[in-house]
């Protein structure tokens, strides 16, 4: 898979991209990330990529010419193209189905990352394929958005996490659960025990202890996950009842 990544701060952008999971994964050759300034888009001397909004209004908007001709530089022709992604707040929430669906069904993306008070939107119309916002709240700009769907796109590429079966017990994947709870050593910890059921040995209530944590923990925490259930049908909630 191939991301390029379009910005007004790629020295934030390659702070991140260089360490952990994501830097591994680049070395190792699983992904091949690429961050571009926008101003180096820019024809005039000052390399202006924002201009007043048209019709007034607090703050500055991307201006067209610089997004466009890094868009249509950078994302290709043909079966190489690149799907162009928007972060915006007024995108579709990004969730881990969203996710797969990109890493299973692009092998590039071009991110474009917005600021000030968002990008013409001529540019919208006209050169973007897709729009996600990470949640229901406001960022200075649309680098760190870009850096946590690049995080949740790595680390499902196969052999990038070396243990397989660690991805697929994240919250969320799998049957679309929060985590259960976690323990490790020592056993006791002021006063505070591991679970008895996770010392036994007995591998079968383990797991069955484990699920029904972690049907509790989504219960009690994000009950609108178990409803989304509910209206599909899904067997779970079968489990929850007993």
């Amino acid at each position: 898979m191939k991301i390029d990544l379009l910005t007004l701060f790629p020295a934030t952008a390659h702070g991140v991209l260089a360490e952990s999971i994501l830097g591994r994964a680049q070395r190792a050759g699983f992904i091949e990330i690429r961050v571009h300034q926008l101003r180096d888009y820019a024809k005039d001397k000052h390399h202006t990529v924002d201009d007043r909004p048209f019709g007034g209004g607090p703050g500055m908007v991307m201006k067209a010419e610089p997004l466009v001709d890094a868009i249509e530089h950078l994302r290709g022709e043909g079966e190489d193209r690149a799907r162009v992604i928007y972060l915006t707040p007024e995108g579709v929430r990004l969730d881990q189905a969203k996710v797969r669906q990109l890493g299973q069904n692009h092998r590039r993306l071009l991110l474009v990352s917005g600021h000030y008070e968002g990008i013409d939107e001529r540019v919208r119309e006209g050169w973007i394929d897709e729009e996600i916002s990470v949640g229901d709240y406001v960022l200075s700009n649309g680098t760190l958005p870009a850096l946590t769907l690049i995080d949740a796109l790595v680390r499902r590429i196969p052999g990038v996490l070396g243990n397989e079966a660690s991805a697929g017990g994240d919250s969320f994947e799998g049957e679309g659960l929060l985590e259960g709870p976690q323990y490790t050593r020592p056993e006791e910890f002021r006063g505070r025990k591991v679970p008895e059921v996770l010392l036994s040995g007995h591998h079968a209530e383990i797991q069955k202890w484990q699920k029904s944590q972690a049907i509790a923990r989504t219960q009690e925490r994000r009950g609108d996950l178990l409803e989304e259930k509910k209206q599909a049908g899904l067997f779970i909630l079968k489990e929850i009842k007993k």
